[in-house]
């Protein structure tokens, strides 16, 4: 990208920012990252705003690309840690009761949080004006995680919520048809929560003496893998004079000698 195409998307990108900042002058979310703009709502104000969003033709944001939910019930949180600064690099501290090691019949205390444990990210494109919007609405109760259905603006958002509320158990108030859409019949619980196990709770097999398909509990055992990553190059100096060959090859030649070459000699013929 030249530096006017780059210039252009930054005067573009500031140019909606003022306007959404006029739009919503009570908002002081709204803020770009990286090459879109994004904005937290209040669940009782999502409403409102989407709607706005829409139908004032200084932003119209008339499509809703995509919805989806967010989980940060161990946000910053690591399964294994690794040393940065040995030369070994491998130490590490893994929490025996960490999300990857959760099984069907084990239960993980999830951290306490400053933050609302679930998120609805919403993304908006504006055709007219050539700009991406993204709206996070935060569900305001962790046990039972609700925020208002876009449906009612947006019939897009429809899939979307069902897929959410399948994943992660948001519940959207006034969806008309809020049903599972990946997960099979009878499926307990949501995937992509941090307190789900990653191994899942059932798997599934043909049993020719029923001639059906049954469910079992699951019997792969969980683990969590630490890479191990040893590196030895300039970023781990120890502080040691440099080896005597190193210091040959580095050295400038006396005056007076032939100059020195590494290539190999190609015989003529």
């Amino acid at each position: 990208m030249s530096t006017a195409q780059s210039q252009h998307m930054t005067a573009r990108l500031d140019a909606r920012l003022e306007r959404l900042q006029a739009a919503f002058p009570s908002n002081a979310s709204i803020a770009p990252s990286l090459d879109l703009i994004t904005m937290e709502v209040a669940a009782t104000d999502l409403i409102e705003v989407v709607t706005t969003l829409r139908d004032d033709p200084s932003l119209a944001y008339r499509q809703l690309s995509d919805l989806c939910g967010v989980d940060y019930a161990t946000y910053g949180d690591d399964e294994w840690s690794t040393a940065t600064e040995g030369t070994a690099s491998f130490s590490r501290a893994v929490d025996a009761s960490s999300v990857g090691r959760l099984t069907f019949d084990t239960a993980l205390e999830l951290p306490e949080r400053d933050r609302p444990r679930f998120v609805v990210v919403t993304h908006f494109l504006s055709m007219e004006h050539n700009s991406r919007l993204r709206v996070r609405c935060a569900a305001p109760d962790d046990d039972l995680p609700m925020v208002p259905s876009l449906t009612s603006v947006f019939s897009a958002a429809n899939w979307y919520e069902r897929e959410a509320f399948d994943l992660f158990g948001i519940l959207f108030d006034g969806h008309d048809d809020l049903r599972r859409l990946l997960t099979d019949y009878g499926f307990t619980g949501h995937p992509f929560r941090k307190d789900f196990p990653l191994i899942g709770n059932v798997e599934m097999r043909y049993d020719p003496v029923k001639g059906r398909v049954v469910y079992e509990p699951v019997s792969i055992e969980p683990r969590v893998l630490v890479p191990r990553v040893i590196r030895d190059d300039g970023r781990y100096v120890t502080g040691d004079e440099a080896k005597p060959d190193d210091a040959a090859k580095t050295a400038p030649p006396a005056a007076g000698s032939a100059p020195t070459s590494s290539a190999t000699p190609v015989s003529k013929r």
